[in-house]
C-alpha cells in the first residue's frame, strides 16, 4: 500500500498540470463564433394565388385581351404590369395605325387616357405643397386672380379639388375643340364662367373637370409657367418619360407615335381629340411611360435614381380617404379608392370616345396595371380586369356569405324612390337633360333591391343599409339621417358619384305636361289658318276692324313655341359639343320672340272678351294664353333662355 500511494498522487499531480497546461493556453487562444444563418422573412402566399411573374401573367393578359379585342372589334390597345420597382409584363396589341399596319409598341406607342391626366396634375400639386407654395387646406382664392365664392360659409380647398368634393355643378361648354384655331387655353376657360357651386365643400362627391382644371390653372400661377412645361420639367424629364405630353397637337417628334383613334377597326381614324382642360384631360403617353409613373408611386415616390415625391407625401396621398358613406370607397387625395374584398386598390379611369383605359395601383403588393385601349369595349370590361387581377394574384380569405338581413324588405322600401346623380347642374339648361336622366330604385318581390339604369345586379342587404350583389361581389349602401335616405351609391361609383333624393316633378309627369303644352300651341296654330279658310266662304264672324293685326300675332306666337322646343330637343343632346354657338345664338331669338309673342296673344284674349259672341276667339284666346305662360314657366324653371347660355 505504501507503494502504490505516491504512484497515485505523482498521477494526480500530472493530471492537474495537464488541465492546469489545457487551460492556460485555452486562455491565450482567439475563441471564434459562428453564428447561425438568420432565417429569411417567410413569403407568404394566400392559398389559391397565382405567382405574380412574367410567366403567369402574360399569357393572363394576351387571352384577356384577345377575347375584348376580337368582341369589341378593337383596333389597337396595350397593357403594363409592374412590381417591387420592376416591369413585369409589357405588351402590345393591334395596330396603332391600321391603314400602314403599324404594330402597337408599348415603350413608344402613345395612347390618349383622359381623365388619367388628373392623376399627373395632383402629383404636381402635392410638389408644390413640398415646397411650401400651396397649402392643402387653405383657401384656393389665396392662389387665383378669379374669386371662387364660398357656400355655407366653406371655402374651397386643394383638398376639396383633389376628392372632388369642392360642390361645383357640371360643365360642358367649350370642353372640347376640333382645331387649334378654336381650342380655348385652359387659363381662359376657367375664368370665362364659374360654375355654380350646388353642394357646401367637402360632403358631397361630384366628379368635376372643372376642379381640376382649376388646380392646373394654379400649379401654372404658383410655378410661374405653363402647366404642360412645369409637368415635363419636373416629372417627364426626372422619370425620363420620353413619350407623354399634354400638349395639343403634339410636338413633331411626337406625331408619328400617337394612336391615330379608331371607334373600332373597321372605322376611319378620327382626328386628334383637343381638350381645353388640358390638366384634366389631355394627356397622350406609352405604356412603358405609365409604368415609369406607377413605379415611382408604389415605391414611395422612388423611381430608379429620380425622387418625384417625398415619401411623406406619397403616404399622404394614397393614405387619405373621404368617404360619404360609410362601408363604401371614397377619395384618397387625388386617387379613386377601388378597394375589392379588403384589398386596397388606388386608381383612376380614363373615357373619351376613342379611348378607354385605366390604371390601378396594390400599394401592399407594390403592384400595377395600367391597360389603354383604341376603341369602345364593354363599359364595365376595365373594370372587371381590375377585379380578375386582384382575384388572381392576391385572392382574399375564404368568407362565409352574410346572411340577409330579416330588416331587408323595410329598408329597400326606404330606398325605393327617384334619385338624381351628383354630377349634375342646376343653374343652366343642363338641369333640363339631366331630370330626364333619374334613377329609380325599385325593390323586387323577394326582398332586393333593384337599380336597372345601373345594370341587373340584385342587391341583398347584409348589414344595416348596406346590400351586395352576390354575382360579381360588389356593394351598394346608403346614407341616412332622421330616417331619411340623404345618399346612396356603389363600390364603383362612389369615391366621385353618388345619388340624391329628387325633387320636383317626375320625368314621366313633367313629360306629360310638355306634350299637352306642345299639342295645344300645335293645335291653335293649325286653326288659324281652318278659320280663315271658313271665314272666307262665309262660315263664322268675321273679326272687328282693328282686330284682325292682334288675332294674326297672337297665332303667329305659338310657332315660335314650337320652334323654340324642336330646337332645345336638338339641341339638348348635342351641349359640349364643338361649334354650336351660333346655333344656340339663333335658338335664343326664337325664344325671345315667343315669350314677347305672349303680349299679343293676351291682348287679343282681351279684345275677343269684349267682342259679343266671339266664343271661339274666347275659348282659344284663353287656352293659348295658359299654354303660353306654362311654356314661360317652364322656360325659366329649366334656364332655356337668358342672357348667356354657358352651361
Amino acid at each position: 500500500m505504501k507503494t502504490i500511494a505516491p504512484v497515485v498522487a505523482r498521477g494526480c499531480q500530472l493530471l492537474l498540470a495537464t488541465i492546469f497546461a489545457v487551460c492556460s493556453s485555452l486562455s491565450h487562444a482567439q475563441i471564434q463564433i459562428n453564428p447561425l444563418p438568420e432565417p429569411k422573412a417567410a413569403t407568404i402566399t394566400q392559398l389559391g394565388a397565382h405567382e405574380l411573374t412574367a410567366g403567369d401573367v402574360q399569357p393572363w393578359l394576351d387571352e384577356q385581351m384577345a377575347k375584348a379585342m376580337s368582341a369589341g372589334n378593337i383596333a389597337g390597345a396595350v397593357a403594363v404590369v409592374v412590381k417591387d420597382g420592376n416591369v413585369v409584363v409589357s405588351k402590345g396589341y393591334g395596330y396603332g395605325d391600321v391603314a400602314t399596319k403599324k404594330p402597337v409598341d408599348p415603350a413608344s406607342t402613345m395612347f390618349r387616357v383622359a381623365s388619367i391626366s388628373k392623376l399627373f396634375t395632383w402629383t404636381a400639386v402635392m410638389q408644390l405643397v413640398e415646397q411650401h407654395k400651396l397649402e392643402l387646406d387653405a383657401d384656393i382664392n389665396r392662389y387665383l386672380d378669379i374669386r371662387i365664392p364660398p357656400r355655407d360659409g366653406k371655402p374651397v380647398t386643394l383638398r376639396d379639388l383633389m376628392t372632388h368634393t369642392a360642390g361645383f355643378e357640371d360643365v360642358l361648354r367649350d370642353r372640347y375643340a376640333t382645331d387649334t384655331a378654336s381650342l380655348m387655353s385652359n387659363e381662359a376657360w376657367v375664368k370665362r364662367w364659374v360654375p355654380a357651386r350646388i353642394y357646401p365643400a367637402g360632403e358631397v362627391p361630384a366628379y368635376s373637370t372643372y376642379g381640376t382644371a382649376l388646380a392646373g390653372y394654379i400649379v401654372q400661377r404658383v410655378s410661374g409657367m405653363p402647366f404642360d412645361t412645369y409637368v415635363e420639367r419636373h416629372i417627364f424629364t426626372p422619370l425620363g418619360m420620353q413619350h407623354a405630353s399634354f400638349r395639343q397637337p403634339l410636338p413633331d417628334e411626337m406625331q408619328a407615335d400617337v394612336v391615330r383613334g379608331y371607334r373600332n377597326a373597321d372605322a376611319s381614324p378620327q382626328p386628334f381629340a383637343l381638350r381645353t382642360a388640358a390638366p384634366a384631360s389631355a394627356l397622350s403617353i406609352s405604356g412603358e411611360d405609365m409604368a415609369r409613373f406607377m413605379i415611382a408611386h408604389l415605391q414611395f415616390g422612388r423611381a430608379g435614381e429620380a425622387q418625384l415625391l417625398e415619401q411623406a407625401s406619397v403616404k399622404a396621398m394614397h393614405g387619405y380617404l373621404r368617404a360619404a358613406i360609410p362601408g363604401l370607397p371614397g377619395m384618397a387625395l387625388g386617387f379613386a379608392r377601388m378597394d375589392r374584398d379588403g384589398q386596397v386598390i388606388l386608381g383612376h379611369g380614363g373615357d373619351i370616345p376613342d379611348f378607354h383605359s385605366l390604371v390601378a395601383l396594390f400599394p401592399e403588393q407594390h403592384a400595377g396595371l395600367f391597360i389603354a385601349i383604341d376603341g369602345n369595349p364593354d363599359g364595365q370590361w376595365l373594370r372587371r380586369q381590375v377585379d380578375d387581377f386582384d382575384a388572381r394574384y392576391f385572392p382574399p380569405l375564404p368568407q362565409l356569405k352574410l346572411p340577409t338581413l330579416a330588416t331587408a324588405k323595410q329598408h329597400t322600401g326606404q330606398l325605393a324612390g327617384r334619385y338624381t346623380s351628383s354630377i349634375t347642374s342646376q343653374s343652366n339648361v343642363l338641369a333640363l337633360r339631366d331630370r330626364f336622366r333619374e334613377v329609380q330604385v325599385s325593390m323586387a318581390a323577394d326582398g332586393t333591391l333593384r337599380v336597372p339604369q345601373l345594370g341587373a345586379e340584385a342587391w341583398r342587404e347584409v348589414k344595416p343599409y348596406v346590400w351586395v350583389d352576390d354575382a360579381s361581389g360588389h356593394q351598394l349602401a346608403a346614407l341616412m339621417r332622421d330616417g331619411k335616405v340623404r345618399m346612396w351609391s356603389t363600390d364603383t361609383l362612389s369615391p366621385t358619384q353618388v345619388f340624391l333624393p329628387a325633387t320636383g316633378w317626375a320625368p314621366a309627369r313633367l313629360c306629360a305636361v310638355l306634350t299637352s303644352l306642345l299639342a295645344i300651341l300645335a293645335l291653335v296654330a293649325l286653326s288659324w289658318p281652318v278659320a280663315a279658310l271658313l271665314r272666307r266662304r262665309g262660315i263664322g264672324p268675321v273679326l272687328p276692324e282693328g282686330d284682325e293685326r292682334w288675332y294674326r300675332l297672337s297665332r303667329i306666337t305659338p310657332l315660335f313655341y314650337l320652334a323654340f322646343a324642336g330646337g332645345w330637343a336638338l339641341m339638348l343632346p348635342r351641349l359640349g359639343a364643338p361649334h354650336l354657338e351660333m346655333r344656340l345664338l339663333l335658338l335664343q331669338i326664337v325664344g325671345v320672340l315667343a315669350v314677347l309673342g305672349t303680349i299679343p296673344v293676351a291682348i287679343e284674349t282681351w279684345r275677343a272678351w269684349r267682342t259679343p259672341g266671339a266664343w271661339w276667339r274666347r275659348v282659344s284666346g284663353v287656352v293659348l294664353l295658359m299654354a303660353c305662360l306654362g311654356a314661360i314657366a317652364f322656360i325659366v324653371n329649366f334656364h332655356l333662355l337668358g342672357p348667356s347660355y354657358n352651361y
